[in-house]
């Protein structure tokens, strides 16, 4: 199996399908510019680390060891000087980088470290930036369109965010990451901050020709509910229009939503069929009703999918 996205939205469906395979490769996006992964990429030119060191913690092993070298890893400084809100885990990672000249060596020895269940891989091989066409930010002008750059601040911005493209523009892709998409048996896109952590992976050439071609069959699971600036006001069913503007030839299997989060089930299951998917309609997010997916039922819904409750998927 391989998951493909970033941040939290990454780590949660990681959490649940370690509970269904160890033959599990995490594909994420490299185009976090904030914070203590902007930093080491400004001052060192290397990956954003952060959404790396995240996947890994996901995995790491449930024992004793594991725990505690994933604690180690999102150990964050607290202090005046220049190490404050920096991650130990991401100092670690970039080590590694630096002594062993590797990306994914480097990433492959942090693994080993956590006792991971599975690989974790960068989508390309060089930092991207991301900039999306946004309307809707001029009060004045609400029909203006504007170009915004970074993932923070697409991840962020008060306007209506109607696409986004990759700078560079046609970026290596990690070639270990596009060998895992095309030997897999189920590629899982999503959850995720959608425009910065999902759709990226449909934008970098030989990682989308992958997705396109291989042989695997495609979930895409929904988010819980739309994201303050980024997707504000979006349906599920938008999630996915969104996703075929963005890759009009990817042909969906199945898509995954919590029935919480979706208003009336028949647009949405119109929409994915459109695409040649199947819905599948799980409870999957915790139970206070905090939009949050819970790794065991995130699992069960997995597992029954896989296992081909959809019958033809």
């Amino acid at each position: 199996m391989v998951a493909l996205g970033g941040g939290h939205g990454l780590s949660a469906s990681l959490s649940a399908l370690r509970h269904l395979t160890d033959r599990l490769t995490a594909v994420v996006t490299v185009a976090d510019d904030g914070g203590s992964s902007g930093r080491l990429r400004r001052e060192l030119g290397v990956l954003p680390p952060g959404d790396l060191r995240m996947a890994l913690s996901a995995l790491c092993d449930d024992g004793e060891w594991g725990r505690t070298w994933r604690d180690v890893l999102q150990h964050r400084f607290a202090s005046a000087g220049t190490l404050h809100d920096h991650a130990l885990g991401n100092l670690l990672i970039v080590t590694l980088w630096d002594l062993l000249g590797d990306t994914v060596c480097g990433l492959d020895w942090v693994a080993r470290l956590l006792g991971a269940r599975g690989r974790v891989l960068p989508m390309a091989a060089v930092p991207l930036d991301i900039e999306a066409t946004v309307v809707g930010i001029d009060p004045g002008d609400p029909e203006a369109v504007v170009t915004v750059r970074g993932q923070v601040a697409v991840a962020t911005t008060p306007g209506r965010v109607q696409g986004i493209r990759l700078v560079p523009q046609d970026p290596p892709a990690c070639t270990e990451a596009v060998e895992a998409v095309r030997a897999a048996d189920w590629i899982v896109l999503g959850p995720g901050s959608w425009f910065t952590s999902v759709l990226p992976h449909l934008l970098v050439p030989d990682l989308a020709t992958a997705l396109h071609e291989t042989k695997a069959r495609r979930c895409v699971t929904l988010n819980l509910g739309p994201q303050t600036g980024e997707t504000e006001g979006f349906s599920a069913e938008t999630h996915l229009d969104v996703l075929a503007a963005h890759a009009p030839r990817l042909r969906i299997d199945a898509v995954l939503a919590d029935p919480a989060s979706v208003v009336d089930p028949a647009p949405l299951a119109g929409v994915a069929e459109a695409l040649g998917a199947r819905l599948l309609m799980r409870q999957v997010g915790v139970a206070e009703g905090v939009p949050r997916h819970d790794p065991l039922r995130l699992a069960a819904a997995y597992r029954d999918l896989f296992a081909g409750v959809l019958g033809d998927v």
